[in-house]
């Protein structure tokens, strides 16, 4: 699909240069850049939601291990003479 974007001087130049040092056509480097942005974009997305779902996995899980590590010390020392 063909469409038409602004770009600032700098950015169109830097463009040009990059897609002519890789012998590519300057719309293949914009798909190229685009589609990189995109999968980035979900990556993060993906992440940020296992993130959410870790994050209060993680907390029951420490509280559950503090306990069973409290409570196996009782155990061992239970009958030290301290």
């Amino acid at each position: 699909m063909k469409t038409a974007i602004s770009l600032p001087d700098e950015l169109y130049s830097d463009a040009e240069k990059i897609a002519a040092s890789m012998g590519i056509p300057r719309s293949r480097l914009f798909a190229k850049a685009l589609e990189e942005f995109i999968d980035r974009r979900k990556r993060d997305g993906i992440t940020e939601r296992l993130n959410e779902v870790y994050s209060g996995a993680r907390d029951s899980d420490d509280t559950a291990v503090s306990t069973a590590s409290l409570e196996s010390l009782r155990e061992l020392t239970r009958h030290d003479s301290w």
